[in-house]
């Protein structure tokens, strides 16, 4: 079985690698078949994973539905955590419209995840993205709101500052911070890793793959689907995606030397740098699952973490992580 790690001093424990629900249903071409995911929900937890993401906009709302179909009966063996905090297009359409967390809107949306998930309880309740037009100490007291009432366990920030942080964790504690992070999204190493040790609270890595790109899933911008959100990002256009498949390749002969995927080197490099993060890779194929899982049981010497850091010193990273909007949208 896998390991697990607490996030933070929360006592909130969970399997070192959980499992990203997002692109099942949203955001990378067309949803996978609804059987087949919770199919592969379902092996999941049977490998050992107990930790769970979702979120209220993705899809939207069709996520969480599956989610909660797939884990039911599997609920007191699993973790689950799901986001508030985008406003959703009201005409339907798949991208959110902007930003949500008046205290109102968090509660209305922690029940209505509630029923899509099948559940009594969200184990650990995000703010998906900080609203600038609402006080954090007022998200804070809205999450402890839902605490007290029974129907949410911990609570959680996302893509948050150091700051915004310290607010919300002084009127309610905070059990983990999720943000990107991975071989080539290195940001939360400046100031906030730091900040969590010291408040004694867990990470969660989002997109430790590199939205795939990492685990050398492709090579060619041109391979993604049109309504893929990828090609939205700077990263994934092609003058910059030739420039970072240079990275790629080098990590793979690092992986090729240690008899690993550069999959599981990307992941286990992730698991190496604090014993409170933990990682959420998706995927939507069982032989993925199996080999992300894989990345629990690798162990990175020095050795190992210095040629790591000299490839991406010599070949860097091209391109933002997100274009221009979503970036506007993170509390950095």
């Amino acid at each position: 079985m896998m390991q697990t790690r607490t996030l933070g001093k929360s006592g909130l424990t969970v399997s070192s690698l959980g499992l990203g629900c997002m692109g099942m249903s949203w955001a990378y071409g067309a949803a996978g078949d609804r059987q087949d995911m919770i199919k592969l929900i379902r092996d999941a937890v049977d490998l050992g994973v107990t930790f769970f993401d979702t979120a209220e906009v993705y899809g939207p709302k069709v996520n969480e539905e599956l989610v909660g179909e797939a884990l039911q009966p599997l609920r007191d063996r699993v973790v689950i955590a799901t986001k508030f905090g985008f406003a959703l297009d009201p005409a339907g359409g798949p991208m959110p419209v902007g930003v949500n967390s008046r205290p109102d809107h968090i509660k209305a949306v922690a029940d209505a995840a509630l029923k899509r998930l099948r559940t009594d309880h969200i184990d650990l309740f995000y703010q998906h993205r900080v609203d600038p037009t609402v006080p954090i100490e007022d998200v804070a007291g809205a999450v402890g709101d839902l605490v007290k009432a029974g129907k949410v366990k911990h609570f959680g920030l996302s893509e948050a500052s150091v700051a915004t942080i310290r607010k919300a964790h002084a009127v309610h504690p905070v059990a983990a911070v999720q943000s990107e992070y991975s071989l080539w999204t290195r940001d939360p190493e400046q100031a906030l890793f730091a900040a969590l040790e010291e408040l004694g609270i867990g990470f969660v890595a989002y997109s430790p793959l590199g939205r795939g790109f990492l685990a050398g899933a492709f090579r060619d911008a041109g391979a993604l689907a049109d309504n893929d959100l990828r090609n939205r990002h700077p990263r994934f256009q092609p003058d910059a995606l030739k420039k970072n498949l240079a990275l790629v390749e080098s990590l793979t002969a690092l992986a090729v030397g240690k008899g690993i995927t550069v999959g599981q080197l990307a992941l286990a490099w992730v698991l190496a740098q604090k014993p409170w993060i933990v990682a959420i890779p998706g995927t939507r194929k069982r032989s993925r699952l199996e080999e992300n899982l894989g990345a629990d049981g690798v162990t990175l010497t020095q050795p190992d973490l210095a040629a790591i850091d000299a490839a991406l010193a010599e070949h860097g990273v091209a391109g933002a992580r997100y274009g221009e909007k979503e970036m506007a949208m993170l509390n950095l």
